[in-house]
C-alpha cells in the first residue's frame, strides 16, 4: 500500500540519508512535509486518550516536580488547555486511525520489523517530557504549533532520582532549534533531547523505530526453545543420599541437571527466524481485532470485487522460509506462498491478485478476513461487529 505522503529531503536524497545519518547523527528537515496539518483535532485526540484500548499518559510539571498519570484519561481529568506545562501522550495512533496508518507508510524505507508506532504528543505552553534519551530511532514531525528542541550527545546517562519519568540529570545540549508545522527532526538512538512547547496547541507526531536489546531477544529465544520441548523432558531424580548432609546446601546434582536441560536447546537459524518473526509481529496488549460477522459466501464475493488489505493493526513479516502474521507462523505449505509475501510488502492485494490465489491461499485469506486481520478493500466492518479476534490481550 503506497502512502500519499512523500518526504522532502531538501538538499539530501534518501540514499544519502540512510548512508550518512540513519543511526549516526541527527538531521533537521525544514518542511519535510510541506503544508502538513494535524490528522486529528485536539478534541479527537483527547477522546482517543479516554479509551481503554488506547495507551495514553498525562505528564505535568512545575519546577522540579513531575506528575505522571496513565490512561485511560477522560476529558474531565485533563487540565484546562490554558494551563501551562502539561503534555498528553497518545501511543499507537496508527493502530486506531486510518490517516495515521497511511502516514506511517511513508516511512517504509525502514524495515517493517523495526516499526514501533506513531505517538502523538499534545502540549500546552511550556509542556514537554523533560531531557531524556530513547533506545530507538525517531522521526519527530511537527503537526501544529511550535516546539523548541534542545539536542546533544549524552556524556552522562545518570537519571534524576525520584522522578516518575526517566530524566537526565546532567544534560548539556549542543544545539537548539525551533520547529514549525511540516518540519521534521530525526534523532538516532541514545541521542539526548528535550522538547518544549512554544505557545499553546503544540502537537508533535513521533514515528518510532525500536531497536530491541540483545538480552530481550535472548529471553524470547529461550522461552520459545523451552516451549518447543513439549514433554518437559526427564524429571529430576536425586543421586544416592547420605544422612547428615547440610539441608540448605544446593545439590550439585541438581545444578548438573539444569545444565543438561540447557544443553538440550540446540537452536538453528530457522529457530531464530521463527522466534523473531512471531515476536516482532505480536500485537500489543491493547490491540483488538474486530471479527467480520458476514457469511463466508458474502465475504468471498466482496473480496473478489475489490481485493483485500491488511487491517491497520495487523503486522506481517516473512523470510525465505516462513511467513508471520500477528504473532503466528503460517503453516506449510503456505509458508512458501509468493502471494502472501506480496501481501506483506504491499499490505494489500487487488481483485486480480485475489482471483489468482489458489484454493488454499484463498481459504487462508478469507479466514483472516473473518478474524479481522484482513479487510475486503474499500469495505468497512459491518456495524455491530466488535468481537475480539486474536491479539485482544
Amino acid at each position: 500500500m503506497m502512502s500519499t505522503y512523500a518526504i522532502h529531503w531538501g538538499e539530501l536524497d534518501l540514499p544519502r540519508f540512510l548512508r550518512d545519518y540513519w543511526q549516526r547523527r541527527p538531521l533537521l528537515l525544514r518542511q519535510a512535509l510541506p503544508g502538513f496539518r494535524p490528522l486529528l483535532t485536539r478534541t479527537q485526540l483527547f477522546a482517543l486518550a479516554a479509551r481503554d484500548d488506547v495507551e495514553s499518559r498525562l505528564l505535568q510539571h512545575s519546577g522540579r516536580r513531575w506528575q505522571l498519570d496513565h490512561g485511560p484519561i477522560p476529558r474531565r481529568r485533563l487540565p484546562p488547555v490554558t494551563q501551562a506545562r502539561w503534555t498528553l501522550l497518545v501511543q499507537g495512533v496508527n493502530l486506531h486511525v486510518d490517516a495515521a496508518s497511511e502516514l506511517v507508510q511513508a516511512f517504509r524505507f525502514i524495515p517493517d520489523a523495526r516499526l514501533d508506532d506513531l505517538m502523538i504528543s499534545w502540549a500546552s505552553d511550556g509542556g514537554g517530557v523533560g531531557p531524556h534519551q530513547d533506545a530507538y530511532d525517531v522521526f519527530l514531525l511537527q503537526a501544529a504549533g511550535r516546539r523548541r528542541w534542545r539536542i546533544g550527545p549524552v556524556a552522562d546517562p545518570t537519571l534524576q532520582p525520584g522522578k516518575p519519568v526517566k530524566l537526565l540529570s546532567h544534560f548539556e545540549p549542543e544545539e537548539e532549534i525551533v520547529v514549525e508545522p511540516g518540519d521534521m527532526l530525526y534523532l538516532p538512538p541514545q541521542w539526548g533531547h528535550d522538547g518544549i512547547a512554544v505557545g499553546a496547541d503544540c502537537m508533535t507526531y513521533s514515528i518510532g523505530f525500536r531497536a530491541p536489546p540483545q538480552d530481550e531477544l535472548l529471553k524470547e529465544v529461550l522461552w520459545h526453545l523451552a516451549d518447543a520441548q513439549g514433554d518437559g523432558g526427564p524429571i529430576y531424580a536425586d543421586p544416592p543420599l547420605r544422612p547428615g548432609e547440610p539441608p540448605a546446601l544446593l545439590p550439585k546434582a541438581m545444578v548438573r541437571f539444569a545444565a543438561q536441560a540447557f544443553s538440550r536447546l540446540r537452536p538453528d537459524a530457522a529457530v531464530f527466524e521463527t522466534v523473531l518473526g512471531e515476536y516482532l509481529t505480536e500485537p500489543k496488549p491493547e490491540v483488538w481485532f474486530d471479527a467480520d460477522p458476514r457469511p463466508a459466501a458474502e465475504l468471498r464475493a466482496t473480496c473478489r470485487r475489490g481485493g483485500v488489505r491488511l487491517d491497520r493493526r495487523s503486522r506481517m513479516l516473512y523470510t525465505a522460509q516462513a511467513v508471520f502474521i500477528n504473532g503466528e507462523t503460517v503453516e506449510q505449505p503456505l509458508s512458501g506462498s509468493a502471494l502472501l509475501r506480496t501481501l506483506a510488502d504491499q499490505r494489500a492485494l487487488d481483485a486480480g491478485q485475489f482471483a489468482a490465489a489458489n484454493a488454499a491461499e484463498r481459504a487462508l485469506l478469507l479466514d483472516w478476513c473473518a478474524q479481522g486481520w484482513l479487510r475486503p478493500d474499500g469495505a468497512d466492518v459491518p456495524a455491530g461487529s466488535g468481537a475480539p479476534g486474536r491479539g485482544d490481550g
